[in-house]
Formats: C-alpha cells, structure tokens, sequence
C-alpha cells in the first residue's frame, strides 16, 4: 500500500457521477491485406494471453486511517477478462455508430474495486476497419504518458509483433529518480508553507499580464453537467495548418487554438450566445523532460489563455492568441517543474469552488473550456500488422466545464477528439464543422 500523491488524489476526490475523471483515447486500425473477419478474434485471444499486468495496471484506491481514497492498494491478479472486452457495432457499422459506443462507454464510471482501466476491441466498422477503446484514470495517468504509453505498443515496421499497455518492455530508470522526486517534494512543501509561492506568482505571472482567474466570461459551456457524454472525432491533415503557420509566424499550437476559438465563437452564435467579454481556454502543458520516466500520476502545469472570441477578423483573433501564449509562456519559463506545477496549482485554485455543490450558478468561471494538444508522432505505426490510422484522444468535462478539446498526431493529421455533456451540448458533432470553416477562414486570409 502507498500514499497518493495530492494532485492526483484531486481527480479521486472530485469524481462522481456526473463528473467521471477518466482519460480516454479511441484508435482505428488499418487490417492487414488478405486478412478476414477472424482477425478480432485472434487480436482478442493475444490479449488475453499478455496476463503479466505491470504495477500501474494493478492499482486500486484503498482506505488508509479511516481516509478513503488516501491510499493505492494492488491487486495480485488483474482480471483481464473483465478489464478487455470485445464489442460488435451494430449496423452499418459508420462512424456514427462507432462514436455513439464510445460516447456510452465514456460516459460510464470506472469499477473502484478494480484496477482503474478498460480495453475494448471494436469490429464491425463498415470499412473493414477496427478500433480500440481504452480509458483509464486521471489519477493513475495523464494526457502525455497516455500518448507515450500509446506509441509504445506500436512498431514502426509491420512485421513485428504488437506490446499491449499492461505489459510493456521494460525501460531503465535513471537511479536519481527516487531523489529527485523526494526532492521535489521537499521543494513543494517549502513553497506552500513560505512567502516564496506569492512571490514566485508576483513575479513570473502577474507582471506577465498573463490571463488570470475569473477573467472569463459565463457561456452555456459554464454550467452544472449531468453524466452523459456525447463524443465526437475527426481528423485534419497538418499540412494545411502548418501553411496557416508558416504565413503567420505563429506556433502551431497557436493556429490549433486559433482553429479551435474560430469554431467555438461560431457555436456560440448558432445559439445566439456569444458574450462580447473574450473566452479564456486553459492550455495544458506537460512538465516531463522528453527524455523523463512515464511515471505513474499526474505531472501538468496549467496556462491560460485569451482566444480573441470578441474578434471577427480570423488573424487578429490568430494575433491575440499568440500574444496571450507567447506571455503565459515567459511567465513560466524561469521555473523548475515543481515550482511551474505549484504556481498552476494555485492558479487553478478557484476551480475548487465548482465541486461545492450550488455555487457554479453564483461564480464566474475560472475559465470557460479546455484545449489540450498532446504531442503524437509522425512516422507511420502498426500493431500486429494493422496500421495506425488514427488515434483519437478524449478528455475530461467535468462540473462547470461541459466541453473540452483534446487533440493529437498520427502521421500527417492531426486527430480532435472533442467531449461534452450530452445534455449542455446536445449538437457537438456541428463543432466539427465549425473547426472546419474556421480553418478555411485561416487558409483564406493568410493565403
């Protein structure tokens, strides 16, 4: 048994049934040429046959002193038949079909008793296709080590045998890790009890003029959520965002949540509902070294940003963007990463507000949405002979946030992967035209 950490034992604590906290990714497979339908079954019989199930895949929270949720217990054996399930799409067998399975399965709550994780083999697309569906815990995981955890079970050749995320060849630790975490800690503790995070804030954030809490305005994203989730993908090749990049000078993380602000001011004025305050998105940023462990937990820091929603001209709002990043940016870049996860901690304090019950009504938001872009890979991958088509990510709405934008690399595209509260954002699948016509509007007045 051990002790969570704190900033994941927040996903434990904040979770309900309104609010599941588990990160999902849904991914299609290519088949092998000449390869009929007994390929799922035989993809099902490998997986059940990988029965070695690492420590991450084995945790499960436990009660310590009287505490629920304080604590990691592990389980001997990991059922793999109850955590790897295979699933047929009814007829047609279209992304619609496909999607609404994922929407159910994402929607539902993770089992506390068991190892917080599912693995759900999808046949049946009309393509001759198939995908996979995994969720697993935010405690036990987040968006950057899902990804990492991803690309590990793919080979870059298709020959070569497929890894599965419960079993994955084991990598070299580097033997300061165990040091460096204590040390980070002791450096954590020092701050929260001293004068130094205020002024570690004072001095990296507030002079950086950098979007704060509560700066944004309400919008009908900024509401109670119920449980049901509504998903919704689709894919862009990079090549046509890089040109908005290249014209511009921006970052392409800019033109991704330009793209993003673009579609989400148009949703807006669909439902007559846009405020004439600017939106602030809240910009994960991963705080691993690429080079660091895929240790287990959460390791992000926090910036947020304006997306220029009061504009109507596509570049100005691109403009905006970039100024409000390029400042969270220098704002940050003088920290350790403790001390970065310290100061967006504090940063992302008034979001305790939403989990007391009746208050989100009564509060502004502290932002009003979450894009997150999760770097992925170029070059092409297999599993088992069968391609990487596409890898989807999907993210967390919870109380007070009803959609949130999650989106990765697979080859030459880059995968949106979009959730909300079925009830708040009934019509999400018009999101995706709307990123489309906000990308056209980049292409045509930077062209």
């Amino acid at each position: 048994m051990e002790l969570i950490a704190p900033i994941d034992a927040v996903f434990l604590l904040a979770e309900s049934r309104e609010q599941p906290m588990h990160v999902g990714s849904v991914q299609i497979f290519e088949p092998p040429e000449g390869i009929g339908r007994e390929f799922a079954q035989t993809i099902h019989d490998h997986l059940l046959d990988c029965d070695e199930v690492q420590p991450r895949f084995r945790k499960r929270p436990a009660t310590i002193f009287g505490a629920p949720r304080a604590a990691w217990t592990y389980d001997d054996h990991a059922d793999l038949s109850y955590h790897v399930r295979r699933v047929g799409l009814p007829t047609p067998g279209g992304p619609e079909q496909l999607l609404d399975l994922v929407s159910g399965l994402h929607g539902a709550l993770l089992d506390r008793h068991r190892p917080l994780w599912e693995f759900h083999l999808i046949e049946g697309l009309a393509d001759g296709r198939f995908a996979m569906y995994s969720k697993m815990h935010h405690a036990l995981i987040d968006g950057v080590t899902a990804q990492r955890l991803l690309q590990r079970t793919l080979s870059p050749e298709p020959a070569e045998p497929g890894n599965v995320p419960w079993n994955l060849p084991r990598r070299e630790k580097a033997e300061s890790a165990k040091g460096s975490l204590l040390g980070g800690a002791r450096e954590l503790v020092s701050m929260a009890a001293g004068p130094t995070l205020a002024k570690l804030v004072g001095k990296t954030v507030l002079k950086q003029q950098v979007a704060m809490p509560f700066d944004a305005p309400r919008t009908l994203f900024n509401v109670p959520i119920g449980g049901a989730r509504q998903t919704a993908a689709r894919s862009w090749p990079l090549e046509r965002l890089q040109q908005v990049r290249k014209a511009t000078g921006a970052t392409m993380n800019d033109v991704v949540l330009a793209m993003s602000a673009g579609a989400v001011r148009s949703y807006l004025l669909d439902h007559d509902a846009l405020p004439d305050k600017p939106l602030i998105a809240m910009v994960p940023m991963s705080l691993r070294a690429p080079g660091e462990a895929d240790t287990d937990g959460v390791k992000v820091g926090a910036m947020l940003c304006n997306l220029g929603t009061d504009r109507t001209d596509p570049v100005q709002r691109l403009q905006v963007i970039s100024e409000s990043m390029r400042a969270s940016k220098a704002a940050y870049d003088s920290l350790s990463a403790v001390q970065a996860m310290a100061v967006s901690a504090l940063m992302l304090s008034p979001l305790a507000v939403t989990l007391v019950p009746g208050l989100i009504p009564w509060t502004s938001p502290p932002f009003n949405l979450v894009i997150s872009n999760v770097p992925g890979t170029r070059k092409p991958l297999y599993w088992n002979g069968a391609r990487l088509d596409a890898a989807y990510p999907l993210s967390i709405p919870f109380d007070g946030q009803a959609m949130n934008i999650t989106l990765a690399g697979t080859g030459d595209n880059l995968d949106f992967g979009l959730v909300a509260c079925r009830r708040t954002v009934p019509d999400l699948e018009r999101m995706l035209d709307h990123l489309e016509n906000a990308l056209k509007e980049l292409e045509h007045a930077t062209a």
